[in-house]
């Protein structure tokens, strides 16, 4: 897969909910349900779906590179 097609189906998937699990450094592990909120050409964003409301970002490259993984909502 290519940096051109995650791009591709993270822009249609704008506005749906997935469950996020984010593989960070030193073995931490964050694993959240989040609305896809806007995308950029390198970058898109997120909104967890908590009492917080947290808006991250990520990169495209963190799908390639397996850092981060999106699967449909649980």
């Amino acid at each position: 897969m290519t940096i051109e097609k995650i791009r591709e189906r993270i822009v249609k998937s704008k506005g749906q909910t997935f469950h996020f699990r984010f593989n960070g450094a030193r073995n931490q592990v964050e694993e959240f349900e989040a609305v896809i909120l806007n995308t950029y050409p390198g970058v898109f964003l997120v909104q967890l779906k908590d009492d917080t409301k947290l808006v991250k970002s990520f990169t495209y490259a963190d799908l390639l590179t397996l850092h981060l993984e999106i699967t449909d909502e649980k």
